[in-house]
């Protein structure tokens, strides 16, 4: 018998879903930039690319999904993607948590902002299943995050709360060892992927 996790993990990728998915994505992509727009006006340009973490992921996944679309794929994008939506989801959802508890209120564009990115990070995981990624994907997206937390906190570019501007060192430690572990997550992805690999050689050999 089919699990229920087996027809989920068919029906996300059913082409009117991937479809309906890669429009809300890249329209919550183009909303994000234009939310990050005022602090891109404040930035020098060699920091810019480094600036709106949020819809730079999701763009990551925007793209992925343009590519299954076409029966394309990505091992670099697919990691990209998997990492950034997972890490910079749960990040923002912590933030508007921890200014929730700093200002006593986050109104209806903090809620949704949670809503929205706690979705970023579901989805990354929902589709576990799919990803192809392998080590050296991995390896050039741990490069590329772990580099960010550096811009970030290290030359002051990082997402601007002001509410919680007394707190950056905490945050970006607490940012730092949330990179490691979706970081280690993926790696697990790798393996699995690199196992689902072996076993499929091994069956059409037999």
């Amino acid at each position: 018998m089919v699990s229920s996790m087996q027809k989920l993990s068919v029906w996300l990728m059913y082409r009117p879903f991937l479809l309906l998915l890669f429009i809300v994505n890249l329209l919550g992509t183009i909303y994000g930039y234009i939310w990050y727009g005022w602090q891109l006006k404040i930035t020098e340009p060699k920091f810019l690319i480094f600036v709106p973490d949020s819809p730079t992921a999701s763009l990551f996944f925007t793209i992925i999904l343009g590519l299954w679309l076409f029966g394309k794929r990505s091992p670099l994008f697919e990691a990209l993607a998997f990492i950034t939506l997972i890490k910079y989801g749960l990040w923002a959802v912590v933030m508007n948590f921890l200014t929730l508890w700093q200002a006593g209120e986050i109104g209806w564009m903090g809620w949704m902002l949670i809503g929205s990115h706690f979705a970023m990070a579901l989805q990354a995981v929902l589709y576990i299943d799919h990803y192809r990624f392998g080590w050296w994907s991995v390896a050039l997206t741990a490069i590329w995050t772990l580099h960010n937390d550096v811009i970030d906190y290290v030359f002051g570019q990082m997402p601007i709360y002001s509410s919680l501007n007394d707190y950056s060192a905490q945050i970006g430690y607490f940012t730092f060892w949330l990179s490691i572990a979706c970081i280690a997550f993926a790696c697990y992805v790798a393996n699995l992927n690199k196992a689902r690999a072996y076993q499929l050689t091994n069956t059409d050999i037999s």
